[in-house]
């Protein structure tokens, strides 16, 4: 008989179990200029950066009381509810601090010829390849290119932050012989040794 699958859900517990309960359970304080609602089984949350809104699990039920937000599981506790309400305070959290503060990534182009420049909808990027790429910015993203070869990405949904930068990334990844390609501004690149030339 063949052993029964968990779900990502049941492993996330068997790992953090109780601790992601306990996250789950801790307050969340709402700054003076940052809204919170809920409505029909979503979240909203409204900031000097921007809005932004999260469809929330049956697993889980939210209570604000004044300026204080707190993840209650749902009234049966199972393993899905208590990794949820972690889950779920997490992303809440990073949406209070997205709508007040903004996320950014910066990232940086090494090698010859490599620049950036910004366009209407984004930004041109020539990276070697017979032909730049015109790269457009999801809604929500604000690219600025900084001495032609570094990118500053910005925005209030940090997953979405994260994702464009990768993306860009993705387009010439640091290479380990030289190094050159596009890389976090903090990324450490591990270097390998080039090949020795053939002795005659």
């Amino acid at each position: 008989m063949k052993p029964k699958r968990e779900n990502l859900a049941e492993r996330l517990f068997v790992l953090f179990g109780k601790n992601m309960s306990r996250i789950g359970k801790k307050l969340i304080l709402i700054p003076e200029n940052v809204k919170v609602e809920l409505k029909d089984g979503e979240i909203f949350v409204h900031g000097p950066k921007g809005d932004l809104t999260l469809k929330l699990r049956s697993e889980v039920r939210i209570e604000i009381i004044g300026v204080e937000l707190r993840i209650v599981e749902a009234i049966t506790e199972t393993k899905e509810s208590s990794a949820y309400a972690g889950t779920t305070r997490a992303l809440i959290a990073n949406m209070i601090n997205g709508v007040l503060n903004g996320f950014e990534k910066r990232l940086e182009m090494i090698g010859v010829g490599y620049r950036a420049k910004e366009s209407a909808g984004g930004v041109t990027l020539s990276l070697g390849f017979s032909h730049p790429i015109e790269f457009a910015a999801p809604f929500g993203i604000k690219i600025e290119v900084e001495d032609n070869t570094k990118l500053l990405i910005q925005g209030v949904d940090k997953h979405l932050v994260g994702q464009v930068a990768e993306k860009i990334r993705q387009y010439r990844k640091p290479e380990p012989y030289k190094g050159k390609g596009i890389r976090y501004i903090d990324e450490v690149v591990r270097r390998k040794p080039g090949k020795a030339g053939k002795t005659q």
